[in-house]
């Protein structure tokens, strides 16, 4: 079992801290800190990326960087909901681009929670850029 807590420290200001003991600022006004909803895309972003990086290293390949943006929609009535979900994969280094692609799918496909939790609302695509270095 996974544990989590936020406690509120003024307006709409929150102090989270999980299992792992690192704390995160939350902001609903984002003055001090990530909004709910941005943590959703930036733990997105932090899944998938750990996924590429993993299985690019188990291809022996010479990536030597991973950036992954995302870019979302919300619904307009409340929950606000992620509708629409652009991923983008910024891969420098000498890869195959076989091999990349392979890995953002089984990543989407297999092994990304977050984003097979943000699929049940939202639809999530997926581009690829390459940055020779």
């Amino acid at each position: 079992m996974t544990n989590a807590r936020v406690t509120w420290i003024e307006k709409q200001r929150f102090n989270g801290i999980s299992d792992s003991g690192h704390e995160i600022a939350l902001d609903g006004d984002k003055a001090a800190g990530n909004s709910p909803m941005e943590l959703v895309l930036i733990a997105l972003c932090g899944c998938t990326g750990y996924d590429v990086v993993s299985i690019l290293r188990k291809k022996r390949e010479s990536f030597t960087g991973l950036e992954v943006r995302a870019q979302a929609e919300r619904a307009v009535e409340p929950p606000s909901v992620y509708t629409e979900i652009r991923l983008t994969y910024r891969v420098s280094g000498k890869v195959s681009r076989k091999a990349v692609e392979d890995a953002v799918n089984l990543s989407k496909e297999k092994y990304c929670s977050v984003s097979a939790m943000l699929e049940k609302t939202a639809k999530i695509t997926a581009e690829i850029e390459y940055v020779d270095s």
